[in-house]
């Protein structure tokens, strides 16, 4: 999922991003009163004393109007799958940043740490069932003497597919629009989907680069309806993709309708062949009602042709009728 990372990386290193996820769906974080204002980037790049390097995904620093700050620890890692030890890796990468924290501020024995949001963000289509914190992965009941002392690290889940449709369309962010998008599987809702996309740059056209990074989000929604013969080749521009959809759409509709129209005169050609049958040899066997169902307009058309003649079923459907 390499392009998946780097895609989310890039959309979660603009802070209007980080702003509207935050405001639309941690409402626990805007409890804390932080001043977007003052929001500022922090590298996800851990050392270890031994100099092993680990890397987080995305870490804003979001003051608070009290001065307390607070890091978001978007580790959204950024996840397509599920991870039952998630826990784990957020214990880890909360360490690291507090050790880096530690390091860099020269905090003294007379300060304390920053408190920490971890949060994950989760695009996979089937339900994260994985625990949110270490309790559920420790082999240990909570009645023991030991429970006090183990370590308990939780982190904020948002599973993009758990929240209804219609409660996105009410939402306004960016945020909002990416969830939509991310979980798109029909070319008549992408449709819809990239002309609101196309209106929000409208009403806010200083925002380029976020621009063109929806360009991907909408192209990999886009070559996700391949299977339903939807899409053949996805163009670079957002309009030229929605332009090639609707196209697309017209169609597949009008196959659809074709196949539904073939459909539908098969079925009588099949119909009325079997009252004919039945009103000139008055029982049908079981072989022959197989044949019918199995075949297709012309062969039907055959048979019907040659009922008036017919001596036999044999006359109509051949020598090697079973019986």
């Amino acid at each position: 999922m390499a392009d998946f990372d780097s895609l989310y990386h890039r959309l979660f290193s603009h802070p209007l991003m980080v702003e509207g996820l935050v405001r639309e769906f941690v409402p626990e974080a805007m409890a804390a009163g932080i001043d977007f204002s003052r929001m500022e980037m922090v590298p996800a790049k851990f050392h270890a004393r031994r100099g092993k390097r680990r890397d987080g995904d995305v870490i804003w620093r979001l003051p608070t109007h009290d001065g307390t700050d607070i890091y978001l620890y978007i580790l959204l890692e950024f996840q397509s799958k599920i991870d039952r030890w998630m826990p784990v890796r957020m214990q880890v990468y909360v360490g690291l940043l507090w050790q880096q924290i530690i390091r860099e501020h020269k905090l003294k024995s007379q300060h304390c740490l920053p408190p920490v949001l971890p949060i994950v963000l989760y695009n996979g289509d089937q339900p994260w069932n994985a625990p949110t914190d270490t309790t559920r992965l420790i082999a240990l009941p909570k009645e023991s003497s030991l429970w006090h002392w183990q370590p308990k690290v939780r982190y904020y889940l948002l599973d993009e597919s758990a929240f209804p449709k219609d409660e996105l369309a009410r939402r306004e962010s960016l945020a909002a629009l990416l969830f939509r998008l991310e979980h798109c599987h029909e070319p008549g809702e992408l449709l819809g989907l990239i002309d609101e996309v196309v209106a929000w740059f409208r009403r806010h056209p200083d925002y380029d680069t976020l621009q063109y990074l929806f360009t991907e989000v909408v192209q990999q929604a886009a070559v996700g309806l391949k299977d339903q013969g939807a899409v053949v080749s996805i163009p670079e521009d957002m309009l030229e993709v929605r332009t090639m959809l609707a196209t697309r759409m017209q169609d597949w509709t009008r196959k659809i309708k074709a196949d539904s129209l073939a459909e539908g005169e098969t079925k009588g050609k099949a119909e009325t062949l079997h009252r004919q049958l039945r009103r000139k040899f008055s029982t049908i066997p079981s072989s022959v009602e197989s044949r019918i169902q199995a075949a297709n307009g012309d062969q039907l058309d055959e048979w019907l042709d040659r009922i008036l003649d017919a001596k036999s079923l044999t006359d109509i459907f051949g020598s090697d009728l079973p019986h």
